[in-house]
């Protein structure tokens, strides 16, 4: 049994109850779970493919899921990176590899499931790209329109190139994120769609199951630092809260530290643990090259931070030529192309790493959200263009060897 609770006042909700904040204090929710009557141990995922309806059991969903097998992305071990950043033993979880290029689809495959067992219509998001050519596959997989808002000439063409691909109404918005999520609120209120922005707690379910993996991939054993971005915070909300309902299931024996990592152009939540503050002050124009990460005003930020805190963790900022340099090292040293923003955890722990903030001998596993070719645009800006030549042997060992 399971019922959605807010994370402020502590009033409780049916599952069956369209609410996204609560209607008494408008505090963000949470899916709390009644496990009394849970049998549950190691030995019953056992020789189960990793995947996110592996977790089934654990997961507020009762019909048969609208998947297209998301989940069960690698956990590399990187070691060259890990050496050039100073640290013994590093680990990539790369989100990128899901079947829409993005960690959003653990999210997707649960609320969408979820829209339709409380027999919904039509499903909506607001999104600087990722959400919405997600959210666009999984309506389309389930037969169910969608409507998406996007902030006009933010958003990467490779994801809304998927968005409208796959059949969503796709809307320019002359205006940031935050505005697009403002009217996509609204729309949902008014005619009856359903919501799937991470304010929806039924979402970042799907998103938890990230920490399961690592856990379960690691031997049941966890990390000691986490360390991944943060856009509107929904990410590191779920994760931490999968490693702690591992930890209260009894299947690990406790809870890595959470390191969130922002752009110095949008970074409210780093500001607010600097100032060790429980809510965000917005930025009113958040500006950098992580397109996905470019949000001045995260929904989820209450919840971002009480993650933090509670894991005795840190929040910190990195340019865009910190990301960037990251972006290159991972793809060049490690093989794992990664949009922008995925590149800003692997940044954030060389600077924490140079910080002493994060010693050598402790293992870390940064995650990265989305592939390389989500943002095509920013690689061909940032890399070297081919080289043109004459089409003779000549030509091209001259161009080789200089």
């Amino acid at each position: 049994m399971y019922s959605q609770k807010c994370i402020q006042c502590n009033a409780e909700y049916t599952p069956q109850e369209i609410v996204y904040t609560c209607p008494k204090c408008d505090g963000l929710l949470e899916i709390v779970y009644d496990w009394s009557d849970l049998s549950i141990s190691r030995k019953d995922f056992e020789g189960i493919p990793l995947s996110v309806w592996k977790y089934k059991a654990l997961l507020p969903v009762e019909r048969e899921p609208v998947s297209t097998n998301e989940g069960g992305t690698p956990l590399y071990k990187c070691s060259p990176l890990a050496q050039k950043i100073g640290i013994d033993t590093m680990y990539v979880k790369h989100e990128g590899l899901n079947p829409t290029g993005s960690f959003k689809d653990r999210g997707m495959t649960v609320g969408v499931s979820k829209a339709l067992e409380l027999g919904m219509k039509t499903v909506a998001c607001a999104s600087t790209g990722n959400t919405s050519a997600s959210l666009a596959i999984y309506g389309a997989k389930a037969g169910i329109p969608v409507v998406v808002l996007l902030p006009a000439g933010k958003v990467a063409m490779g994801k809304v190139a998927q968005a409208m691909m796959h059949g969503a109404k796709v809307l320019s918005i002359r205006g940031n994120f935050d505005d697009a999520l403002k009217l996509v609120r609204e729309l949902c209120d008014n005619e009856g769609f359903y919501l799937l922005n991470s304010v929806n707690p039924y979402r970042l379910e799907g998103q938890k199951t990230i920490a399961f993996e690592i856990a379960d991939q690691l031997g049941w054993e966890v990390p000691d630092k986490l360390v991944l971005p943060v856009g509107n915070a929904g990410n590191i909300t779920a994760i931490y809260k999968g490693f702690r309902e591992f930890y209260e299931l009894g299947l690990t024996e406790r809870i890595p530290t959470m390191i969130g990592i922002q752009a110095e152009g949008s970074c409210p939540v780093v500001n607010a643990f600097k100032q060790d503050q429980k809510d965000i002050v917005p930025v009113t124009n958040p500006e950098t090259i992580a397109t996905a990460i470019r949000i001045g005003d995260p929904v989820n930020a209450v919840k971002a931070l009480r993650a933090i805190y509670q894991s005795g963790g840190l929040a910190e900022s990195v340019s865009d030529d910190e990301i960037v340099a990251a972006q290159k090292d991972l793809a060049r040293l490690e093989g794992i192309g990664v949009e922008p923003a995925s590149a800003s955890s692997v940044a954030g722990l060389k600077k924490l790493v140079d910080m002493g903030a994060i010693q050598s001998d402790e293992t870390v596993v940064c995650i990265t959200t989305g592939h390389l070719l989500k943002d095509p645009e920013e690689v061909m800006d940032m890399c070297e263009s081919p080289i043109e030549v004459d089409a003779t042997a000549e030509s091209v060992r001259k161009a080789v060897f200089g």
